[in-house]
């Protein structure tokens, strides 16, 4: 069975002042189509940026060196920046650390 997003080898480097930072090491996992996927682990050990590579919403300072990313039967690192905003949000969202703000319509209204 085919997942529904493959995240293969991910390396993930960020520029510095004070030189490269390896922010991502190698990660793997897979989510199958109807599965609720949770990633924990301590603070700073990379959960959020790992989303945000999937997401491919990462800053500036930051560069995917190596692995893939699959959803769906598309390659996300190599999808144009008009597809993968139809992707992203339409198919494929994060919830962040804070699902009760991230979540509550009223503070969304609230933000608009």
């Amino acid at each position: 069975m085919t997942a529904l997003l493959e995240v293969r080898d991910l390396y993930l480097e960020f520029k510095t002042a004070r030189g490269i930072l390896t922010a991502l090491n190698g990660i793997s996992f897979d989510v199958q189509r109807g599965e609720v996927f949770g990633l924990v682990g301590e603070t700073g050990c990379g959960k959020t940026v790992t989303g945000l590579s999937v997401l491919r919403l990462l800053p500036r300072s930051a560069r995917i060196v190596s692995g893939q990313i699959q959803f769906d039967g598309s390659n996300l690192l190599e999808l144009p920046v008009s597809q993968m905003e139809q992707v992203r949000g339409g198919k494929i969202a994060m919830i962040f650390q804070d699902p009760s703000s991230s979540l509550n319509p009223v503070l969304q209204s609230a933000r608009r």
